[in-house]
């Protein structure tokens, strides 16, 4: 199955490159577009529409935070970062402009594969399932064209962000633990987790609230964990 996927790997190392698409061939993926700096990088996924996408964060031209925010102007593909820094501040930008999964150098091949086969089986359940929109207050989840409206305004969400707040809306009033979500919605052990559920809450909580300081929809419950609410009915 994995060879109907279409990846594209971003480096402007040519041994990164070259690794990274033998890795990624041995797992079965035949399909593999590579780029050597950002803007080739920017202009291949709006061409050629990739499944996935492995992007360097540190790349001439375009650094790797601004391709993805490129991309995610028209495109939902999952987004690992590759990266030779390893501070929270550099993880916390790369999720918030877009990204889904982080990779410090130097890595392991087969950890990358995996990492993005976990990616692509998420994005498979979420696109196969249809039902009928989500609805709390003014809020609207459409399933089928994954797609958030706010009072008739669409939401601009990141593929994370739209499965973390659909994982909260189909429970609607209940309370779940951030351990919880990051396992729903990340698919991974929550054991050594950061905060990555948090940054998500926040940016999510900016595009969805009229005041993302004082929440109608989303509701923190400290020490416990996150429920949606619908303000209505408060």
């Amino acid at each position: 199955m994995e060879s109907n996927y279409k990846i594209l790997i971003a480096d402007d190392e040519p041994d990164i490159l070259t690794l990274l698409e033998k890795a990624l061939i041995q797992e079965g993926f035949k399909n593999i577009i590579k780029a050597k700096d950002g803007n080739e990088a920017a202009a291949l996924c709006r061409q050629e529409n990739p499944d996935a996408v492995i992007l360097d964060i540190m790349m001439p031209g375009m650094d790797g935070y601004e391709v993805c925010k490129k991309i995610r102007e028209f495109s939902l593909a999952p987004i690992l970062f590759l990266s030779s820094k390893n501070d929270e501040i550099d993880k916390i930008l790369g999720l918030a402009v877009g990204g889904d999964d982080y990779v410090t150098k130097p890595f392991s091949p087969k950890e990358v594969v995996y990492r993005i086969k976990a990616q692509l089986r998420r994005a498979s359940y979420g696109s196969v399932s249809s039902s009928d929109p989500i609805r709390v207050g003014k809020l609207v989840i459409d399933p089928d064209r994954c797609e958030v409206r706010v009072d008739g305004r669409t939401a601009e969400l990141t593929a994370r962000e739209y499965e973390l707040l659909k994982t909260l809306a189909e429970n609607k009033g209940r309370v779940l633990s951030r351990e919880r979500l990051y396992e729903s919605v990340w698919g991974e052990t929550a054991f050594g987790f950061d905060n990555t559920v948090m940054v998500h809450i926040r940016h999510l909580r900016e595009k969805i609230e009229e005041d993302p300081n004082d929440p109608k929809y989303i509701i923190t419950l400290k020490g416990l964990g996150y429920k949606v609410v619908d303000p209505d009915e408060r």
